[in-house]
């Protein structure tokens, strides 16, 4: 067998663990394909290497893909550190596996750890931004402005990812004042309740009653909350221009900046500015972990400047 082609064994693994993921696991189509693309790659570099089963592989194969990813010494692309701390990860989470299914005794990746990555904060806009934004979506007349507002409205008020927005149908919506809130189903079909605001109760409230019914009238009648002009459930490509148009309207300045993410990012960043524990953000967001959470609460030099020239006693 040619160097160049993978080893069987190790390909019926990469296949077998592939499927996990994708229906043990319920990762997405495009979740399961970057592992796809990575864990390829490392399937091509252990078999330059001369392993050709699972067994073969050693804690130093892992070490030096690791290295191969930051320097391109594979012959392949050069990585950044995200996207490296990305395939070690999915490199990690493979070799686990094998030791689950009893492929090897040993996992040989556990002690290598993915490249440190500088800590960023998510890009947000300010409160009078989204405001702008917001009344931007809904200027015209008709159902289409309607539906903008409440969908900006609803991806601000509960911090969901788009495509847990337009997947909303309407019994996912709990629409009584006291406890206005909304069903999302997030990554790995996990389901959460997030409470719904005034101004998006409001919002929703007129485009169900007088927006949504003349969009489905041309429809075949799904039950998504979100439609498109001809009655079906609006696409997250169709939501995101949605978003693009309203920021150019709004005069955020650089629209290609402006995301449905940076909704979700200004929903934690304002929550936790405003005094909420990081946890409640967490359960909020549905973020498995904490610390994907915490990356919100780090300070920015704005306000270690505003800090210190308040509170200093020689600062002014």
């Amino acid at each position: 067998m040619s160097v160049e082609a993978p080893a069987e064994a190790l390909s019926r693994c990469l296949q077998t663990y592939l499927a996990h993921l994708a229906v043990e696991r319920g990762l997405s189509t495009n979740t399961v394909a970057a592992y796809r693309r990575d864990l390829g790659r490392y399937v091509v570099f252990l078999v330059g290497r001369g392993r050709r089963v699972p067994a073969d592989v050693v804690e130093a194969d892992v070490e030096d893909f690791l290295l191969a990813l930051r320097t391109g010494s594979d012959g392949r692309a050069v990585l950044s550190a995200s996207s490296a701390a990305r395939a070690v990860v999915a490199v990690r989470g493979w070799h686990r596996f094998w030791v689950l299914d009893g492929v090897t005794s040993d996992d040989t990746a556990r002690a290598v750890r993915p490249p440190a990555q500088p800590k960023r904060l998510p890009k947000a806009i300010s409160v009078d931004q989204v405001t702008r934004l917001i009344d931007a979506a809904g200027l015209g007349e008709g159902p289409v402005p309607l539906r903008d507002r409440a969908l900006l409205e609803v991806l601000y008020a509960t911090g969901a990812r788009i495509s847990e927005t337009v997947g909303l149908d309407v019994d996912d919506v709990d629409r009584n004042p006291d406890r206005a809130a909304v069903r999302l189903l997030g990554k790995g079909g996990k389901r959460r309740i997030v409470p719904l605001g005034s101004f998006a109760l409001e919002a929703l409230e007129a485009y169900l009653v007088r927006g949504r019914p003349a969009l489905a009238a041309g429809g075949r009648g799904t039950p998504a909350v979100f439609l498109n002009a001809r009655g079906a459930r609006l696409s997250r490509q169709s939501a995101w221009a949605v978003l693009r148009t309203a920021a150019a309207r709004a005069g955020l300045g650089d629209v290609e900046h402006v995301s449905p993410h940076t909704l979700r990012h200004s929903f934690a960043t304002h929550l936790l500015s405003g005094g909420a524990d990081v946890r409640v953000v967490q359960e909020l967001l549905g973020h498995a972990s904490v610390a994907t959470t915490q990356v919100y609460t780090l300070v920015t030099p704005d306000a270690l400047r505003e800090v210190y020239r308040t509170s200093h006693p020689r600062a002014i």
